[in-house]
């Protein structure tokens, strides 16, 4: 069942297209990783998949219903049942690891008992219990990822969009990391959507993959194709 569409979309920037055209559709329980190079349009995919931009033609369906089209949404980003977790983390730095958790839910009127449930659980996922009262600057790059990742998953989303959030990681927190959100995503079952230039990591963490450049989806390969196959492609500066 496909859970996410993009049909023929088409956004430009000071008329320069980020993504021109492309079609994509992600399946309910897939782990799909777009992979290439930076400017290719990958994290515009995302953006338009959350609600945060609208495509300058084309659709983005949601679960079947439309969700934006022709330079509107017609689904807020809120309404839309997904997670995401930025390059750049986005952690407040003045609250408290439980307060980042918080945040959303408090946004989405949950509860008091039940967002102190969910996010004592989240942590304890993750295996950040103990620094719930922590502030991100006291935390390691691996933890402050980790945050960012439970913050996402608190909400419950059947859909995660991860942008490259691993990047900046050393190799082998990089792996273990991985493994992490390959362990999250069969406990909890989300489908995950997740951007990255390293062929490394889309062969770890993919069902399926797409190859962008300049704006278009390339091709489609299966993981074991990225240890034999050709390097992706470039883009041009």
């Amino acid at each position: 069942m496909k859970l996410l569409e993009l049909d023929s979309v088409r956004l430009s920037y000071g008329g320069r297209p980020a993504v021109d055209g492309v079609g994509l559709a992600v399946e309910e329980g897939d782990r799909l990783v777009i992979l290439g190079p930076s400017g290719c349009g990958k994290t515009t995919v995302l953006r338009l998949l959350a609600g945060l931009a609208a495509p300058d033609e084309g659709r983005v369906m949601i679960d079947g219903r439309l969700a934006a089209a022709d330079g509107r949404l017609e689904i807020e980003p809120e309404r839309r049942g997904l997670g995401m977790v930025f390059q750049d983390l986005a952690l407040w730095p003045h609250l408290s690891v439980a307060g980042n958790l918080e945040l959303g839910l408090r946004a989405r009127r949950v509860p008091r008992a039940e967002r102190k449930r969910r996010i004592r659980r989240m942590l304890d996922l993750v295996e950040l219990g103990d620094l719930a009262s922590r502030r991100p600057g006291e935390l390691s790059g691996g933890q402050q990822q980790r945050v960012a990742l439970a913050r996402a998953l608190v909400l419950e989303p059947r859909a995660l969009l991860m942008d490259e959030p691993l990047s900046s990681l050393d190799p082998e927190l990089n792996r273990r990391l991985r493994a992490e959100i390959l362990t999250l995503q069969e406990r909890l079952g989300f489908t995950l959507v997740y951007v990255t230039h390293d062929r490394e990591e889309a062969a770890a963490l993919a069902t399926r993959i797409v190859l962008m450049d300049h704006g278009r989806i390339v091709r489609e390969a299966a993981p074991d194709e990225l240890t034999a196959g050709p390097a992706a492609p470039a883009s041009q500066p």
